[in-house]
């Protein structure tokens, strides 16, 4: 079996060395020196270093998404598995190539017929022929080469040979040989072959004309291969016909797998010999042959094993590296978590030392906020709304004082600084009389008038901080959902204080508000803060006819 398998491997070697690597080399050269040191190692016949190497090439092909790349290194390795009695190791890897070849590519034909071919030899050495005569078939059909096409079709009938199909072996010998090819060595390999199927149907069949006419073409061609084959078919032939001469080509057919270096053609050779030789010649034969059987066996393991061990190593460093770029990620993220902690702490104790020393300076005029006020209603009313506000009296005010709207920004931008807790509107040093009538001048238009009765001082004599920065904050989101929405042309505010009673009644003549609008976020904090001031509000109207509010709230 093992002639015909070195047979089915040299030519796609050939091919696949002579084809692959002259016209790619000076690419590959640039792009990957891992793919030249792999060929280099093979032709100084170190097969475990360029197994290795070209394992470390599909990597970098892979890594430079070069699929062609990484498909001829993992078909050079399915060979050279196979080719070294691993069979199950080629077939893994012959199949994990063809994710990486492209059969509508013609330019890659050649390594996808001799990646089948190895997949065929492997199948058929672990005697899955139905799997191997499939395999073989794909060569054939990826094959355009006639001598890579005979190859693979002898392949094929050795397969029918060894399962007793002889008719299908007989057939397809007929068919190499109908081609009248001008190429000797394939001439002679099929004839040969011919004609042993056909003694193998009809033991009585003379095939000695046929046998000797194959074995001096190849004695001509200086075939070793062919000619270990033809003395092999010699020796079955004239076993039972002439013992002696059998012998003979047993010998013959021992010491040319020697010069071939093939130890599983020796060994066929020494099972010819301890068969037909004499009892005392058979003992030396049988004991080289275990000896031989022995070694083959052990550099067939280390093989196995030695080609596993790389893959191993190799997958194992990928997943040791990518261990390493995790364990390097989560100390990098660690540094960061602590950078970040000792960043936080440090704005903490200078926000901390701020508001301390604010509080000492101004114990009297300023008050820590309500713990319970979220930060998104804060957000809201102190940055969302004095923005709109400001928005608001650039659009409508020709006349726009440019200090006043530097110091409302200035006041935006260390409100939303230093939201941690309130800044109150104190800190324009203004009235509150005059902060409301700043606030409603910003939304006057051409097209829409504002008028506002009984914003006095009197009117907000002793109102506490809280309270008037509360109601600010009201008035301001009324007249903000009074612009977006309402359409109005008239808005009219009438203040009023009753002994510690403050009154508010808000009307304009837009379009009211539908229901979903007057519960929005915004309105929903003006009722959460009329509560927080034990006032009311009520909403009077809100159709077509406009939108009337009232409020109330103490002074305490």
């Amino acid at each position: 079996m093992n002639r015909f398998s070195i047979l089915l491997l040299l030519l796609p070697l050939g091919l696949l060395f002579s084809c692959s690597k002259p016209q790619q080399k000076e690419k590959t050269k640039k792009e990957n020196p891992l793919y030249d040191k792999a060929f280099e190692y093979r032709e100084l016949g170190r097969i475990d270093s360029a197994f290795s190497y070209f394992n470390q090439a599909k990597d970098l092909f892979l890594s430079q998404r070069d699929s062609l790349g990484a498909a001829k290194c993992l078909v050079n390795m399915g060979i050279i598995s196979t080719d070294k009695g691993d069979n199950f190791g080629g077939q893994e890897i012959s199949l994990n190539a063809l994710k990486y070849l492209d059969k509508t590519d013609k330019t890659q034909y050649p390594f996808i017929h001799s990646n089948y071919n190895n997949l065929g030899i492997a199948t058929f050495r672990l005697a899955d022929y139905l799997n191997a005569l499939k395999f073989y078939d794909l060569a054939i059909a990826f094959s355009e080469n006639p001598l890579d096409k005979n190859l693979y079709l002898n392949n094929k009938a050795k397969v029918y040979q060894d399962v007793k199909n002889y008719e299908a072996s007989l057939k397809i010998y007929n068919q190499i040989l109908s081609q009248n090819s001008k190429n000797q060595k394939e001439y002679a390999r099929a004839l040969s072959n011919l004609a042993k199927t056909k003694w193998l149907i009809n033991p009585k069949y003379n095939a000695e004309t046929e046998f000797l006419k194959a074995l001096k073409i190849r004695e001509q061609e200086r075939d070793l291969w062919g000619l270990n084959a033809s003395y092999a078919h010699l020796a079955d032939y004239y076993t039972s016909k002439n013992p002696g001469l059998a012998i003979d080509y047993a010998k013959k057919m021992y010491h040319v797998a020697i010069q071939i270096s093939s130890p599983v053609d020796r060994l066929q050779a020494l099972q010819k010999l301890i068969k037909l030789s004499s009892p005392i010649a058979t003992k030396q034969y049988f004991e080289t042959y275990e000896e031989l059987a022995d070694s083959l066996q052990t550099a067939r393991s280390a093989a196995k094993n030695q080609f596993a061990l790389i893959r191993y190593e190799t997958e194992k460093n990928k997943a040791d590296n990518l261990v390493l770029q995790k364990d390097n990620e989560k100390k990098k993220y660690q540094v960061i978590i602590l950078a970040f902690g000792i960043l936080l702490f440090a704005v903490a104790g200078t926000l901390w030392y701020r508001k301390r020393k604010q509080k000492l300076e101004l114990e009297a005029k300023n008050s820590i906020r309500d713990s319970q006020i979220k930060t998104s209603k804060k957000v809201h009313d102190k940055v969302a709304n004095k923005i709109y506000r400001v928005m608001s009296e650039v659009e409508n005010k020709n006349d726009l004082d440019r200090n006043h709207l530097l110091d409302q920004l200035e006041y935006i931008y260390n409100t939303s600084r230093d939201i941690s807790y309130e800044i109150t509107d104190n800190r324009l040093n203004k009235t509150f009389r005059q902060q409301l009538s700043e606030l409603f001048s910003a939304y006057v238009a051409s097209t829409r008038s504002i008028d506002v009765i009984g914003n006095e001082d009197d009117l907000w004599a002793n109102i506490p901080e809280n309270t008037a920065s509360e109601i600010f904050i009201i008035l301001l989101e009324l007249m903000n959902n009074m612009k977006k929405h309402s359409q109005a042309t008239v808005v009219k505010i009438r203040f009023n204080r009753n002994h510690n009673i403050i009154s508010i009644k808000y009307h304009d003549n837009g379009i009211g508000l539908p229901e979903q609008v007057i519960h929005n976020n915004g309105l929903r904090n003006t009722e959460t803060r009329i509560k927080n001031i034990s006032g009311t509000i009520t909403f009077e109207t809100m159709d077509k006819n406009g939108l009337g509010i009232s409020i109330s709230f103490p002074i305490r």
